[in-house]
Parts: C-alpha cells; sequence; structure tokens
C-alpha cells in the first residue's frame, strides 16, 4: 500500500517538474527577448524557430523596400531594377537574370521535355506548363474575377480578362496607334503592317500570321470538324462558326443595321452590310484600281488578272473563277437540272436569279430606269446596254483586230469574220410563213 502511495506521489512530482520547466523556458525567452531588442544580447540565443521568424525578412531592397529571407533572393530581385542579365544561352546568345531559366531555355535547342502528363502522355519543357496543363482534365479554375464570377485556370489568364472591366490596354501600336489588350494581340496585329506570315502550312503552302488561323486551315486537309451542333449533329472545323449556326437553332439576330434595322447573326456580316450605307469599298485591286467591299470579292477578281481558274468541271474540263457562281452553275448544263421553279406558271430554270427576273413579266415590274430617257426595263443587264446608246462607249473590242462594239452580241457576230464560220440569213418573211406552217392544223 506504501508502495503505491510513493508511485503517484512519483507521477505527480515529475508533472510539477515540467510544468515548471516550461515556465521557465517561456521567462527565459521573453528575458532573452527584452535583452536582445535593449541590445545586450546577440540574436543567436533565441530559439531556431524565432531566429526564422525573424530572418525572413532580413534582406531588404534599398530600391522598393521589398524583404527577402535569403541574400540570393533579394540580388535575383535586384536585377529586376537593373534590368542585369548575366546567365547566356550559348547556342543562341539570348540572356536571362536566372540560372534556371537558361536550362529552361536549352529544352528549346535540345527538344527535351521532361515533364509528361499521366492523363494523355503530353509533354511538357517546364514543370509549371504540367501543372497548368492538369487543370484541362481536373477542371480546376482556381483564380477568380471578383468583378463577375468568371474563374480561369491560369493567373495569367485573370490578369488579362480584369482589362475587359478596367478597360486598360497597356500595348500600342507604333504605326497607327492602335492600342490592344494583351501583347500578342499587338504581336499578331504589327503583321498587318509588316506583311509577316510565319505560319506556313505544309500541305499546301500557304501562309497565316497567326497560329491559330493555321490550326483551322489544316482541318481543310484532315477534313476534322471537332465542334458539333448538339441540336442537329452538323459539325463544324471552327468554334466560331458553330456559334453562328446555333443562332439558326434560336433565331437569335444579335447585330442589327442602324440604318435600316435588318439584323444579322454575326458582327462581320454587319460590318460588311453597313459598307451598303457608307458607299465604303476598302479594298482596292493593285492592277486597275477597282474597289470592292469584301477581300474576297477582290480575290475573285484578282483571278481576272492571273488568269487563275482553280474550279474545273469533271465533264468538260471547263475552268472557271468562281466555283458558286460559275462551277455550279455550269454543271446544271450537263445535268440539265433546273431547280428553280416559278410559282404562277411552272417554268423551271437553272438559276434562282432567272426566276426573280421571270415574275416581272407576270407582275409587269421593271425596276430598272435609264435616267437619260426615262425608260424601264426588267433587268439591270438590259438597262447598261441600252445606256450604252446615250454613251456611245464600245466597251466589248475584238482580241483579233481591236475592233470595239457596243454589245456583246455585235462582237460574237463578228468573230465569225475571224474564225471563218458562216450563219445562213432567213429572211423575216420566211420565218413569219415557217411559223404559221408549223401552226397550221393538219
Amino acid at each position: 500500500m506504501k508502495l503505491t502511495t510513493n508511485k503517484k506521489q512519483s507521477k505527480i512530482s515529475h508533472k510539477i517538474f515540467f510544468f515548471c520547466f516550461l515556465l521557465g523556458q517561456i521567462e527565459l525567452e521573453e528575458t532573452l527577448a527584452s535583452e536582445i531588442s535593449s541590445g545586450c544580447l546577440q540574436n543567436t540565443f533565441l530559439p531556431k524557430r524565432k531566429q526564422k521568424m525573424k530572418a525572413c525578412k532580413s534582406f531588404t531592397c534599398s530600391r522598393c523596400g521589398k524583404g527577402f529571407g535569403s541574400k540570393g533572393n533579394l540580388v535575383k530581385h535586384k536585377r529586376t531594377h537593373t534590368e542585369e542579365k548575366p546567365f547566356t544561352c550559348t547556342q543562341c546568345g539570348k540572356e536571362f537574370t536566372r540560372k534556371v531559366q537558361v536550362t529552361q531555355h536549352m529544352r528549346v535547342h535540345t527538344g527535351e521535355k521532361p515533364y509528361t502528363c499521366p492523363e494523355c502522355g503530353k509533354s511538357f519543357r517546364r514543370k509549371g506548363n504540367l501543372d497548368i496543363h492538369m487543370r484541362v482534365h481536373t477542371g480546376e479554375h482556381p483564380y477568380a474575377c471578383l468583378q463577375c464570377g468568371k474563374s480561369f485556370s491560369q493567373k495569367g489568364h485573370l490578369n488579362i480578362h480584369m482589362r475587359v472591366h478596367t478597360g486598360d490596354s497597356p500595348y500600342t501600336c507604333p504605326e497607327c496607334g492602335k492600342s490592344c489588350s494583351q501583347k500578342g494581340h499587338l504581336d499578331s496585329h504589327m503583321r498587318i503592317h509588316t506583311g509577316e506570315k510565319p505560319y506556313t502550312c505544309p500541305q499546301c503552302g500557304k501562309s497565316f500570321t497567326q497560329k491559330g488561323h493555321l490550326n483551322s486551315h489544316m482541318r481543310i486537309h484532315t477534313g476534322e470538324r471537332p465542334y458539333a451542333c448538339h441540336q442537329c449533329g452538323k459539325s463544324f472545323s471552327q468554334k466560331g462558326h458553330l456559334d453562328s449556326h446555333m443562332r439558326v437553332h434560336t433565331g437569335y439576330s444579335q447585330y442589327t443595321c442602324p440604318e435600316c434595322g435588318k439584323s444579322f447573326r454575326q458582327k462581320g456580316r454587319l460590318d460588311i452590310h453597313m459598307r451598303v450605307h457608307t458607299g465604303e469599298k476598302p479594298y482596292a485591286c493593285p492592277q486597275c484600281g477597282k474597289s470592292f467591299t469584301q477581300k474576297g470579292t477582290l480575290d475573285i477578281h484578282m483571278r481576272d488578272h492571273t488568269g487563275v481558274r482553280p474550279y474545273a468541271c469533271f465533264d468538260c474540263e471547263k475552268s472557271f473563277t468562281k466555283k458558286s457562281r460559275n462551277l455550279v452553275k455550269h454543271k446544271r448544263t450537263h445535268t440539265e437540272e433546273k431547280p428553280f421553279t416559278c410559282t404562277q406558271c411552272g417554268k423551271e430554270f437553272t438559276r434562282k436569279v432567272q426566276v426573280t427576273e421571270h415574275m416581272r413579266v407576270h407582275t409587269g415590274e421593271k425596276p430598272y430606269t435609264c435616267p437619260e430617257c426615262g425608260k424601264s426595263f426588267r433587268r439591270k443587264r438590259t438597262l447598261e446596254e441600252h445606256m450604252i446608246i446615250h454613251t456611245g462607249e464600245k466597251s466589248d473590242p475584238c482580241l483579233q483586230c481591236g475592233k470595239s462594239f457596243r454589245f456583246n452580241s455585235n462582237l460574237k457576230s463578228h468573230m465569225r469574220v475571224h474564225t471563218g464560220e458562216r450563219r445562213t440569213p432567213v429572211c423575216s418573211v420566211e420565218r413569219v410563213l415557217h411559223k404559221k406552217i408549223l401552226l397550221m392544223p393538219t
């Protein structure tokens, strides 16, 4: 019984001793700290934990006041002020502020990509790039905008997004003064002035100013259409085309012309349409000076000068400068297809414009009026031919002898002089009699 009591007392005494030791340790630390602050002792007598906390900001930048935990970090930081770049690439001579940057840069020359994604096998030169890439698989977006709540996988993307709210465009073009929110956008814009097209298609040799444009173009060769409509299943090579297509289902036309109220699903279509009202024709032919509202129209026009006819008919090998307007219509001469029908009389036509012009026979409409004599016509081409009577212009020259004619039909008749072709003349009286004979009942 006495032994048990002694054991209990021994345990209690140990606890009391440990508690007193802790109190003494705390008092000792407080005493040392006060003496160090007064300059009596050096901080080497402090516990290591307190030394590290005190040393955390012991190296301060004299330029901006920023503190660092080591002298090496301070030295690296000072290079941001001095712009010193002591580390140089032995391959291309590019300079860097830190040695690790040279190591990472050398992988550009060696092609080394030591960091591999375990999900898809994609490799990267830097571990940080792999960490960012992994968010594609995890769906993590740790950087959120405090203004609108939109989140991003990279802090840099958030910083760029914030310029939408602030309106900040820090990158200015020295040529035309245009401002951009991103340096990459400015670099792409500068190629408009320099004419540089650094991204070339390995299949056809076509060059582009932006890598994204090349990637989109490559899908023409590969046939890839990664963007599919969930409504009808139609696929597209570009996301922008899918976005525009989706408005077909929603019926939403967000871009409205302020002049006539016409609506468009794409802003580019509205910009082109506005030129109808402004009369602007920004694309001029360098050969003849003729101007156009669209670049595509200029490209087609340039084929008149170059003689390029990229669209060939497989039935007769005839070539055309335009696919939709010329080749498709030409093919109907072989198939005898007439897909456009008049709702009034059932007459069929190969072209939609022919139905439109034909309908004026039923309605009596003559929308094209001569400003000189007031005569009206159903077709614009007929008015243009009529205007030659007033102007005296002879716009159809013979390539053989240089003689000019007012009408193309006269030129065709003249060409028989050179070809030797003879057309049998038919008397107008004989033509009428022949018609009456055909209409006589048997």
